[in-house]
């Protein structure tokens, strides 16, 4: 695990320094890459099972929306669809764990958070409108559930996975708020940052 951790670092932070101030082709060779190191890497996992088998299914589909991203404005829909379906098979990993609990101040606190991110993008949405409210929809259940899951059963994995979809959610403010209203010097950087610790971090449930 110890090389495949370091290409990973490796990897995300020059794609990371890249997103601050490097060249557009290292951003372009070092996401999909370092997406793929983690691919990598969760299948290494000592107890991967099938229900590990959904962290994977996540980690494709979120390689296949930073494809789409790529791609002219009109494929944005389908990379919103691309994350939503990484975030809900990572919010089906996060269930199958645990059993029926509510821990009250979480979606509270979720709740507020997502009214919050709408209000502040909600007029520069247009047509993105339903799609991106799906889509945060989805990330706060899933951190909902990472939560619940820590709340119920407070072990390693279960923190590593809260953290990880914690940090998922941070990144997904960063860029819509950058994205949409307010452009600041490290938002690509703070968004990518925040990307990859979230995925590597619910990866790294797989092995605690």
């Amino acid at each position: 695990m110890l090389w495949s951790f370091i290409a990973v670092c490796l990897s995300g932070w020059l794609y990371v320094d890249a997103s601050y101030r490097g060249p557009v082709w290292q951003r372009w060779v070092f996401k999909p890459v370092t997406l793929i190191l983690l691919l990598l890497l969760a299948l290494q996992a000592p107890m991967f099972d099938t229900v590990s088998y959904l962290v994977l299914a996540g980690l494709c589909a979120s390689l296949v929306g930073d494809a789409l991203t790529l791609l002219p404005l009109q494929r944005l829909l389908y990379a919103i669809g691309a994350f939503f379906l990484s975030h809900l098979l990572y919010t089906i990993y996060f269930a199958s764990q645990m059993t029926l609990s509510f821990f009250w101040p979480l979606p509270l606190a979720l709740l507020i958070i997502g009214a919050l991110l709408i209000a502040t993008i909600w007029t520069r949405l247009e047509e993105f409108r339903v799609p991106v409210l799906t889509f945060i929809a989805m990330t706060l259940v899933m951190v909902w559930l990472a939560g619940e899951l820590w709340f119920l059963r407070p072990t390693s994995p279960a923190l590593s996975g809260f953290l990880g979809a914690a940090l998922l959610l941070v990144g997904n403010i960063v860029w819509m708020v950058s994205h949409y209203r307010y452009r600041f010097k490290a938002d690509s950087a703070i968004a990518a940052a925040c990307y990859f610790a979230g995925h590597f971090l619910i990866v790294r449930s797989l092995y605690l």
